[in-house]
């Protein structure tokens, strides 16, 4: 499991982008399966929509690269920065609702010359609500 101090170390996001709350398990180079709990304090949701709100698919494919991020860490040393190159095959299967928790696998399918390709699938109470193929870019990290 990584905490929040360890996920904000390998991901450059920051409220309110930030879109993992936890993660259980991680295999660097491998595989991540993450958690994002959905509240009514999601500043989306002031617009989308105020009456019945619904996450935005946008938001849970964001989710979804942020735990394909993650997975995309190939090195253990986090040297890398994985930029969101391609989206492929997104599926929305399901609404997201406040309240709802997302459990995000992201699966590393192929990692060659700085490109990794991530199967990802978003569930809640294990309905998969979201999926999609991501690839990211490997770019080396800027220091502080």
């Amino acid at each position: 499991m990584l905490s929040i101090d360890e996920i904000q170390a390998l991901l450059p996001h920051r409220y309110p982008f930030l879109m993992v709350d936890r993660v259980l398990e991680r295999e660097v180079g491998r595989r991540v399966v993450a958690i994002k709990n959905v509240t009514i304090n999601e500043p989306f949701f002031q617009g989308h929509y105020p009456q019945t709100p619904v996450m935005p698919g946008v938001m849970i494919v964001e989710a979804m690269a942020q735990v394909g991020g993650l997975a995309a860490e190939v090195e253990p040393e986090g040297n890398t920065l994985p930029l969101f190159a391609a989206i492929e095959k997104v599926r929305f299967r399901e609404v997201v609702k406040p309240g709802d928790q997302l459990v995000i696998t992201a699966t590393v399918q192929a990692a060659r010359a700085g490109v990794v390709k991530i199967a990802a699938e978003a569930r809640v109470d294990d309905k998969v609500v979201a999926e999609g193929n991501l690839t990211f870019a490997l770019v080396p990290r800027e220091d502080d």
